[in-house]
């Protein structure tokens, strides 16, 4: 089975940007440091609710969206990992 391989949102907002918003002035406009969102623009650093909410007035999108964009992410990444099997409860009391 094909797996899903979302890019890092940071990808998605350096497209936002286009070359007429420099990092500078997005971070000043968005209130958080230059240092800060360079991280997340090179997949450095997550993106967490409340910059989710600021990027998502920024680029007009619904609330939540660059939230569900990285947990997408997060959740293909986690599922490249080397996991054990954990076997499905069949009845609660099997699981004591």
């Amino acid at each position: 089975m094909e797996m899903f391989n979302p890019c890092h949102p940071g990808e998605l907002i350096r497209g936002e940007m286009g070359d007429w918003l420099t990092v500078t002035a997005l971070a000043k406009h968005l209130g958080v440091t230059r240092a800060h969102l360079s991280m997340i623009l090179n997949g450095r650093a997550s993106v967490s609710p409340a910059m989710s909410l600021k990027l998502d007035q920024a680029f007009r999108k619904s609330d939540g969206f660059w939230l569900r964009v990285q947990h997408g992410y997060d959740l293909a990444q986690t599922r490249k990992m080397k996991r054990p099997k954990i076997r499905p409860l069949s009845r609660l009391s099997d699981a004591a």
